[in-house]
């Protein structure tokens, strides 16, 4: 059975009197048509993420936002029939603001319907997992019991071999700012077989078919440097796109990268090691902020570490 990935873009945006505004999309345009959902949608090849919860919400409702802060990472699985299978969603929750721009009105034209939504009338509507998530309501019965069943399906069906990768292709990863009660911040260096080979990363990397960002993140913690550790934060999303970048020795791929990065408290600290074999690092270790900043490093470390060192973010 085939397995799809899709990113998307969407925002919590209150007015003045605490109301949310949601948008229901019509059966005929999303497998969800007839439930009210955050406005947003899928984030473009290229397209930074506060970009595409921007434009979505515009022609979705006909007004200008702002992007406040990344609220929350959401991973949720659906399963498709044409061809049968099933699709990953990395649904990115941004705060968002009004700005500008004029609610569209019902009889518009628009693929969905618009309007706002007083927060006692949320209770008893029917919204989906992730519009649950994002404005911080218990998910209906309903739908845990599905996402089980689609999770126990998806466990029973083996994975389809790797196909060969060509053109276009969007990645989403998982990274995280990790420090000990010292107060260093722990690094992973990239091997020589990888793009950035040689200069110092933050820790994690790709999330697999069906895990969530934030398990990702503590799977490559592990794997990458042999620590475990405690999420406490989210700090925001970025994005890469390298239109050619290196796959293997004779190939190059436009590759547009999604990242989140996390705040991450390791309370008992090791020696770090890495512990996979024949993965994306070499080494890894801890350092003093500032003496990471003079450190070969890659731009979504140097970003981080700097806003470690800036007290921007705060330490352990």
């Amino acid at each position: 059975m085939e397995r799809r990935r899709r990113i998307g873009a969407y925002g919590v945006c209150l007015d003045a009197r605490g109301h949310v505004l949601l948008v229901q999309a019509q059966p005929n345009v999303s497998v969800i048509g007839g439930w009210w959902v955050l406005p947003g949608g899928g984030v473009e090849h290229g397209e930074h993420p506060e970009r595409a919860v921007v434009r979505e919400i515009a022609e979705e409702t006909g007004l200008l936002v702002q992007v406040v802060r990344l609220r929350d990472v959401v991973t949720d699985i659906d399963q498709i029939s044409d061809p049968p299978g099933f699709r990953h969603h990395d649904r990115l929750i941004f705060e968002v603001r009004a700005i500008g721009g004029v609610l569209k009105p019902e009889d518009g034209g628009s693929s969905c319907a618009v309007a706002w939504f007083a927060p006692a009338d949320l209770p008893g509507m029917e919204l989906s997992e992730h519009t649950t998530r994002g404005l911080d309501l218990p998910p209906r019965p309903a739908l845990v019991s599905r996402r089980d069943q689609i999770r126990q399906l998806l466990a029973e069906v083996p994975a389809p071999p790797p196909t060969p990768v060509s053109g276009a292709r969007q990645r989403f990863a998982a990274y995280g700012l990790v420090t000990n009660p010292a107060g260093e911040v722990l690094l992973a260096l990239i091997s020589d077989r990888y793009p950035g080979a040689g200069h110092w990363h933050l820790p994690g990397g790709g999330t697999d078919f069906g895990e969530s960002a934030a398990d990702g993140l503590l799977r490559e913690l592990v794997e990458e440097t042999d620590q475990r550790g405690v999420i406490v934060g989210l700090i925001g999303a970025s994005h890469r796109h390298n239109r050619r970048a290196a796959w293997t020795k004779s190939e190059t791929i436009d590759l547009h990268g999604v990242r989140v990065v996390f705040r991450v408290t390791v309370t008992e600290p090791t020696p770090p090691k890495v512990n996979e074999e024949a993965g994306s690092t070499t080494d890894a270790g801890w350092f003093p902020p500032e003496r990471a900043l003079r450190l070969p490093l890659t731009e979504i470390a140097r970003e981080h570490v700097g806003l470690l060192v800036s007290g921007s973010v705060t330490g352990a």
